[in-house]
């Protein structure tokens, strides 16, 4: 199995009661119509397999990278502000995933136009493209605790 989408609890309902999707994991509450009760999904299964065209990479984006690095600079911790090219563009870096992080203002300033070797600066992490369905998680924005064992390989390198 793997995360194809997040749906609302209602669009969940629809799809067990019409039969292509089977209820994984139940949620708080419950959808009521005149002769029955549903508990509210949390996770459903679709029955039939869905062909997703596959996408390697997410798309590069500075929230991506803000989101990646938990909004902490990488070279000191504090608060980030902007986005820094491991190896400067100047010098050949490319615009990829594994060569940018988030970096606060002092640090991207000291930083300049130097790797960090350079700069005398240390990377707390090393940076990694996120699969393309790290969106599906950063979409939602808090992940319910339940979703865990379903997306727990999604956001790791």
């Amino acid at each position: 199995m793997e995360p194809l989408c997040v749906v609302s609890a209602r669009r969940a309902v629809v799809l067990v009661l019409a039969s292509k999707a089977d209820l994984l994991h139940v949620g708080i509450g419950q959808f009521r119509a005149e002769r029955t009760a549903l508990p509210s999904p949390s996770v459903v299964r679709l029955r039939r397999y869905v062909h997703v065209p596959y996408r390697r990479r997410a798309a590069l984006s500075r929230r991506g990278v803000f989101i990646r690095d938990d909004g902490r600079c990488q070279y000191c911790g504090r608060t980030a502000e902007n986005v820094d090219h491991v190896v400067p563009r100047s010098r050949g870096g490319p615009h990829v995933w594994e060569n940018v992080v988030a970096a606060c203002q002092r640090c991207n300033a000291h930083k300049r136009d130097h790797t960090p070797d350079e700069a005398g600066m240390t990377l707390a992490r090393r940076p990694y493209a996120p699969r393309a369905a790290f969106w599906l998680v950063v979409a939602v924005g808090t992940v319910d605790p339940v979703w865990q064992p379903y997306i727990s390989d999604v956001i790791a390198p």
